[in-house]
């Protein structure tokens, strides 16, 4: 990983494919609170689907514009939903071909990497055993090998924080169910370590990435695993509610064998002014959040 611009430059625009999305919006929140000019694009406006829809991204793109791509359907539940991610990708490839831009920043995903019981790093074996995980180490190389552009590649781990639209198992389906006064319900005895990242500290490393037109693949963690029982343990902590924790029997084996680390050496050689925050300090941000919505 490097940075094309070592001293930072804001690019001239940035133009966002999948802008309704959850990490999308974040990051275009911030890139237009901080003055970055800011094309957002949504599904509605471009339907990367279309058959035409390489040649109408590539009236839209400039030379010297920033290209982030979000746009997905994610997470890819079944083959029909990963062929249409992989024709998403042709259709940004084929716009690329005929509209070249200055950078290229691609939200990929932690599941691209095989399970491994040492901390994961950018050069961790990528062996992805889901349909999510294949769909993204597709269009990695897709993009990679037919985008003749500067790329960056991000993968985050588990991202959590107020907006997600999907309400999965973690610290925002907890959250939910505390103030709505449900119980949470935890798999086996939510023993599971995972490293998860909050959605503000993934859009600011966007934002970096773009200003210093950073160059490879970048892991966005927290570096700090924690199990499910102690996610749903700190938010009944800060939470007024009558909720309690209960315990659902498995019906397969632990995911990735019950642990995934990662290790953020890497991010903070790149970005030294910059941390992600702990868990206790993210989920008591996003509880904020959620509770300042209701």
């Amino acid at each position: 990983m490097i940075h094309l611009h070592p001293h930072g430059h804001t690019p001239k625009r940035v133009v966002v494919l999948g802008a309704n999305g959850f990490v999308a919006r974040s990051a275009v929140q911030l890139l237009s609170n901080e003055g970055f000019s800011v094309l957002p694009i949504t599904r509605h406006e471009l339907d990367l689907l279309k058959n035409s829809a390489a040649d109408e991204l590539a009236m839209i793109l400039k030379p010297d514009d920033s290209l982030l791509f979000v746009a997905a359907q994610a997470p890819v539940r079944n083959n029909q939903m990963l062929i249409d991610n992989l024709r998403m990708a042709s259709s940004v490839c084929q716009a690329l071909d005929n509209q070249s831009v200055s950078h290229l920043t691609y939200i990929s995903s932690d599941a691209v990497y095989a399970d491994n019981p040492d901390p994961l790093t950018e050069n961790s074996i990528t062996a992805p055993d889901s349909l999510h995980g294949i769909m993204h180490m597709a269009r990695e190389h897709m993009l990679q090998t037919a985008a003749m552009v500067p790329i960056c590649i991000l993968r985050p781990t588990l991202i959590y924080g107020f907006g997600d639209p999907h309400n999965g198992y973690g610290p925002n389906r907890f959250i939910r169910q505390a103030i709505a006064n449900s119980d949470l319900y935890l798999f086996g005895r939510g023993e599971e370590q995972r490293d998860h990242i909050w959605i503000g500290d993934v859009a600011r490393y966007i934002k970096y990435v773009l200003i210093h037109k950073s160059v490879g693949v970048l892991n966005l963690c927290s570096g700090v695993t924690i199990t499910f029982a102690e996610i749903a343990t700190t938010i009944l902590k800060n939470i007024n509610c009558t909720s309690t924790i209960k315990y659902v029997e498995r019906s397969g084996p632990l995911p990735h064998n019950g642990y995934r680390p990662f290790d953020p050496s890497l991010c903070r050689r790149l970005f030294p002014d910059f941390t992600a925050a702990q868990p206790s300090e993210g989920i008591s941000t996003c509880i904020k959040e959620f509770l300042a919505a209701r």
